[in-house]
């Protein structure tokens, strides 16, 4: 771990300004990692309409979960990205490795464009297209780390805060770039044009990015710590065992890990996709209007990103970033009930007014994450809340006798479930119980709509004003948790091995807690009637790095990040 920096030996003397080299390292760093994002994040905006365009052939439900895991797919990934490209930026520099990453990126992103339908060449389309998230995920897992610890490497002490929360505004900048250009091909080719074929053009676009980004990077120089250190010859000759297979070291990563990057993606997701994923697949909010909303509060709370930066310079990033997630979780219940109170009170009325009860066997009931599509739920529990979580109808259980159908009951009424027959490849219902199903769904919908549930958010009734106002606190708990941990991450590790050692816990963090939020939250609430049962995912996980930061983290902002050992 670094030690704390002394005003004496070879470390570089502080500058009291920002340089015209500095300025430039920031703002070369930052944009190709805008474009980075931009690239990876075009997918998790495009979900629903990827999901028709390559898993066609199944049910609504079990087609958005499949987009997600294939969107997650590129986050499980990014740790072993971590692991190779960290490698690599700790033995031949940060420069040259992050080139490669972006390189990645870019390429991946542009085949996305040009990849044919599910329609047109069956099974290989999803296949090549989690491939090809397979390897944004890795190139991802390598960019990250080496931006932030180029320009970590060349800010003065007391301002790496300040220069790495730059870094920090390129996944929101990208997320937003993203939803621009979306938006902006959205309206230029029509909603109908736009789900058949215009949805190729922001991955397109991205050539060009790419170019920039390439041309950018190649006029950079190695960062002043690394090339320090390999004129000195002290490169680390094998990064990995060093990070990994020495305790001291390897307890901060797991440290970093829990008691840090953790919660800060989960508060990071929440706040961004999950809020999103909410208002359009939950409270029916068209999708026109729900990125316009995300993308407002982007603006406005994206400048807390340096603030939050600039401040964790003078008082520390710890407190800042539990901070963060200790009021996240304190605050998650009422925010997200606000939005479905502004977004869609019909909703709320009638979740009030005529609650819904699944009457079943509990023994029937099964929990409803089919990933790989293989499995057809044919109980008449599952189906039935199956139909109820696509309606957004939030459901209690009462247990049923066993053996017995299981029931909806919506106020005073009762519809029964039925339990499917599969055909032989138990791949689909037989046609007896196509028809069964198609009978019960009608009945159900009526039922529904009777009680009041809204099939979408009715616009003349959303107040946009307050759901730009919770959206836009939710994104400044991002930026508390956001903001100042690039620079923690830097300060936590050694220069011949900080590449590889604080890659990894982010990009675990980041990919897997963050990463696998939307799938196991909207899980969660498939499984318990509850739409606001998957909030309990990021609230348990945000506590959890609250207490252990809070006990065994320490402060880094003084740390020399100069040191070698």
């Amino acid at each position: 771990m670094a030690t704390a920096e002394s005003s004496i030996g070879s470390t570089p003397v502080p500058s009291k300004g920002i340089t015209a080299e500095e300025r430039k390292v920031i703002f070369a760093s930052s944009l190709g990692t805008v474009f980075e994002w931009y690239d990876f994040y075009l997918y998790g905006s495009l979900a629903a309409i990827i999901a028709k365009q390559f898993f066609a052939g199944t049910d609504p439900n079990t087609a958005f979960i499949f987009a997600l895991l294939a969107f997650a797919a590129g986050f499980l990934v990014r740790p072993f990205g971590a692991i190779v490209f960290g490698r690599l930026g700790d033995m031949i520099g940060r420069k040259y490795t992050f080139l490669i990453t972006i390189l990645i990126m870019g390429v991946s992103t542009f085949v996305v464009g040009l990849l044919p339908s599910y329609a047109s060449i069956g099974i290989a389309a999803p296949i090549i297209l989690v491939a090809l998230r397979i390897l944004q995920g890795l190139a991802l897992g390598g960019e990250y780390g080496g931006a932030a610890t180029y320009v970590a490497e060349h800010a003065p002490h007391g301002k790496r805060g300040f220069f790495t929360s730059w870094i920090q505004t390129t996944a929101t900048l990208g997320l937003f770039m993203s939803l621009l250009v979306i938006l902006g091909v959205r309206t230029a080719v029509g909603e109908e044009n736009f789900a058949a074929w215009g949805w190729r053009i922001p991955f397109l676009v991205s050539i060009f990015l790419l170019g920039i980004s390439v041309w950018i990077r190649l006029s950079m120089n190695e960062s002043p710590a690394f090339a320090k250190m390999k004129s000195e010859g002290k490169v680390s000759k094998a990064p990995l065992s060093e990070a990994f297979g020495k305790w001291g070291n390897l307890k901060i990563v797991i440290l970093a890990l829990i008691g840090l990057t953790a919660g800060q993606a989960v508060v990071w997701y929440t706040g961004q996709f999950y809020a999103l994923f909410f208002l359009t697949q939950t409270l029916k909010v068209d999708g026109l209007t729900a990125n316009l909303l995300i993308a407002a509060s982007l603006v406005i709370a994206t400048p807390f990103f340096v603030i939050f930066g600039i401040l964790s310079d003078k008082i520390g990033r710890k407190p800042i970033i539990l901070a963060g997630c200790l009021i996240a979780a304190l605050t998650y219940f009422p925010i997200f009930k606000g939005l479905t109170h502004f977004a869609n009170p019909a909703l709320e009325a009638a979740q009030n007014s005529a609650p819904v009860v699944v009457v079943a066997d509990p023994k029937e009931c099964s929990f409803q994450f089919n990933p790989t599509n293989t499995k057809k739920f044919t109980s008449s529990c599952d189906i039935a809340k199956q139909i109820l979580a696509t309606s957004s109808v939030t459901y209690s259980n009462e247990d049923a006798p066993p053996g017995s159908v299981a029931k909806i009951r919506i106020g005073d009424k009762e519809i029964s479930s039925f339990n499917a027959v599969l055909t032989p490849d138990r791949l689909n219902f037989n046609e007896e119980s196509k028809k069964k199903e198609a009978e019960f769904k009608k009945v159900v919908g009526e039922e529904v709509k009777a009680a009041g549930y809204p099939a979408k958010a009715d616009p003349e009734r959303i107040n946009k004003g307050m759901v730009l106002l919770l959206l836009v606190i939710l994104v400044i708990y991002v930026t508390m948790v956001y903001g100042p941990i690039a620079a923690m991450l830097v300060e936590m590790f050694p220069t011949r091995i900080r590449y590889t050692s604080m890659s990894l816990p982010y990009h675990i963090g980041n990919g897997w807690f963050g990463g696998l939020l939307p799938t196991i939250s909207f899980a969660l609430v498939a499984q318990q009637g509850n739409i606001y049962y998957g909030l309990w995912y990021p609230i348990i996980i945000a506590l959890l790095t609250f207490v252990i930061g809070l006990l065994f983290v320490k402060e880094t902002k003084d740390n020399d990040i100069y040191a070698t050992d």
